[in-house]
């Protein structure tokens, strides 16, 4: 086959002398430390950023929530967004939490109109269970809404993201290498795909570090502006009671007996997968797989996940080999991305995005995740109370106890005299088809599609009850809870990890 020189673009622009190149622009011979002072993304003031961002009336700005309950971004931008006299935006943050009650006044004012989240918690949930907004607030898993950006269904137009550190080029870290104290939140995998995706990305930070600020958690390729703030947060809230240490003897004897079904089910072995959740359940049973490992001579080969400092500590002691961190639910995990070299974080997408075939939820050999209610079908709500309003959030739970080989629900049999197990959960949102094993205090139940798992765990002296036995159980015990009983008015819809609706959440009727 002949080409034609005469097709290639431009062939006619070539210079008649061989060897000189007319087409490149003048070059800079400023020095590296005049360059990082003249030419970078560093703007006056958040206005200033937001008047260049082209952000109108309608469009969507997003967040994200490393920072929990010590987050300062959020309100700070609202506030200076309803100054400016926006209306009609999307909120489209992966999570809020009770700090953000600041947002109450916004969404009367219209400001705020339409909420895309994975959880709710505080007076801002409270105040939407009684009906603040007329449209539903959408909640999305973590790899939900990874899966929504990546298609566009979630589509951003700014992205508002809090950095503790980032250099005049926009490489933005949740840390600062320079400096001990001072803001930190660590992984920042939730907002990486935010900054990826957005139309414009604004990283606000309270601490302008030399180039290059390396290893980053974004990139400067995926930021526009840079605006600098007092603070972005305060790093003690992002320990919550959802991360606390147990001493209670009840969530202990959880702990200790998901443990023994983990180390009894076939998937703990030497180079295993893991991923533990926040609860007090949840955390202490690493504490009971670390005896186990060390007694055995096994270590896993990655945790995955939100990340604590007991896994850190594992890693550490050389228990596991590496760790896949997407969000650092605790100092010690924020400060461990700074020292450890197999102390990775990453995006949402690489997380759980249900899209994605890697996924690492998909490379997991178990997860234990807890539960507010399990019902009889194994269906489990982590989003509404017993009162069915609005107290938790999706988070990574419905991703993860798909995408793992063995997923263990832990749970107190009752709280107090409100019952765990139940006839029907209030709201699904990790469907039962995807849970296999429920541990309470009372007793282990197995779900019945997982028929040779329940066969391993009675031969290796694990006694088994039925789910229906558990929830008898527990009614002997508090009783049968009065029905709730809701109005027609639909004031959060639960996206499934297919971002398929999977249930709606209606507004609780007065008696």
């Amino acid at each position: 086959m002949e080409w034609d020189i005469n097709a290639i673009p431009h062939i006619n622009e070539i210079p008649a002398q061989h060897g000189v190149f007319t087409g490149a622009s003048a070059k800079i011979l400023h020095t590296f430390n005049e360059r990082m002072h003249k030419d970078n993304k560093i703007v006056g003031s958040l206005r200033e950023a937001i008047e260049r961002s082209g952000l109108q009336d309608g469009m969507t700005i997003s967040f994200h929530h490393h920072f929990r309950n010590g987050d300062y971004i959020v309100n700070m931008v609202v506030d200076e967004l309803a100054g400016m006299g926006f209306k009609n935006l999307a909120l489209a943050a992966s999570s809020l939490t009770d700090v953000h009650e600041a947002l109450i006044p916004h969404i009367q004012n219209g400001v705020i109109t339409h909420i895309e989240t994975s959880g709710l918690r505080g007076g801002l949930a409270e105040a939407i269970s009684d009906g603040l907004m007329d449209f539903p607030v959408v909640f999305r898993s973590h790899g939900g809404r990874a899966a929504a950006i990546e298609s566009e269904e979630l589509h951003i137009d700014v992205a508002f993201l809090g950095a503790p550190s980032c250099d005049p080029y926009g490489n933005a870290n949740g840390y600062n290498r320079e400096e001990e104290n001072g803001s930190c939140c660590g992984s920042m995998g939730y907002a990486k795909l935010d900054a990826l995706y957005a139309d414009t990305t604004i990283i606000l930070t309270d601490h302008i570090v030399g180039f290059p600020n390396a290893p980053f958690g974004i990139p400067e390729s995926n930021v526009d502006f840079i605006v600098c703030v007092d603070s972005v947060g305060d790093p003690k809230g992002i320990m919550s009671g959802a991360t606390r240490f147990t001493k209670n003897p009840k969530e202990l004897l959880i702990a200790k007996t998901a443990a023994d079904v983990i180390e009894k089910s076939g998937y703990f072995y030497d180079g295993f997968s893991m991923q533990m959740g926040s609860g007090g359940a949840s955390l202490a049973t690493a504490r009971f797989l670390r005896e186990k490992m060390l007694s055995s001579k096994i270590k896993a080969r990655f945790a995955l996940g939100g990340i604590t400092g007991q896994i850190v500590e594992m890693h550490e002691e050389g228990l596991v080999e590496k760790i896949l961190d997407v969000q650092s639910f605790d100092l010690v995990a924020a400060n461990s991305l700074k020292n450890n070299r197999f102390h990775q974080q990453i995006d949402a997408s690489f997380y759980a995005s249900y899209s994605n075939e890697g996924a690492a939820v998909n490379q997991l050999d178990f997860v234990v995740l807890s539960a507010l209610e399990i019902d009889t079908q194994f269906n489990v709500n982590v989003l509404t109370g017993s009162n069915g309003r609005i107290r938790g959030a999706i988070g990574g739970h419905p991703d993860a106890a798909a995408g793992a080989s063995l997923s263990v629900i832990v749970a107190p049999l009752t709280r107090g005299r409100i019952p765990s197990i139940v006839h029907k959960v209030n709201t699904v949102v990790t469907p039962g088809s995807t849970v296999d094993v429920v541990v309470t205090d009372q007793g282990v139940a197995v779900n019945p599609l997982r028929g040779e798992l329940a066969k391993r765990l009675r031969d290796n002296g694990i006694p088994l009850c039925t789910i229906e036995q558990l929830q008898k159980k527990a009614e002997s015990i508090v009783g049968d809870p009065e029905p709730i009983h809701y109005s027609e008015a639909i004031v959060g819809v639960a996206m499934a990890r297919s971002n398929s609706i999977i249930d709606v959440i209606r507004r609780v009727r007065e008696a």
